[in-house]
């Protein structure tokens, strides 16, 4: 199968260092679909959909660690492989929102 990115460039991580990456200064990136974040994020998170990433780069201080999430761990693995390629410090969180509810960890709604 072909990647066009190496997926072993990314660093995939746990829940548990996400929270621990965010409250060290790492901004959480959501990548999913508006809708799926009105249900409940990670408080503090940053909301841009994976589809309008390409083109909000911008809004992401470049000098900032970033912990990228979606629901399950696949949407965040294709933004962590853009945003590695644009040269930010990024981590894919394995499992996303799902693996971070079933933690125990703190959801927002907004």
């Amino acid at each position: 199968m072909f990647h066009l990115f190496d997926r072993s460039d990314i660093p995939g991580i746990q829940p548990e260092q996400a929270r621990e990456k965010q409250k060290a200064g790492a901004i959480v990136l959501d990548v999913r679909e508006p809708s799926e974040w009105r249900e409940g994020h990670i408080p503090g998170a940053v909301h841009i959909p994976l589809g309008s990433l390409p083109q909000q780069l911008s809004q992401l201080d470049p000098n900032k660690e970033l912990v990228v999430v979606c629901r399950s761990g696949n949407r965040s693995m294709t933004a962590s492989q853009i945003l590695h390629r644009a040269g930010y410090k990024v981590h894919n969180m394995s499992g996303g929102m799902m693996h971070w509810s079933r933690s125990g960890y703190p959801i927002t709604k907004s």
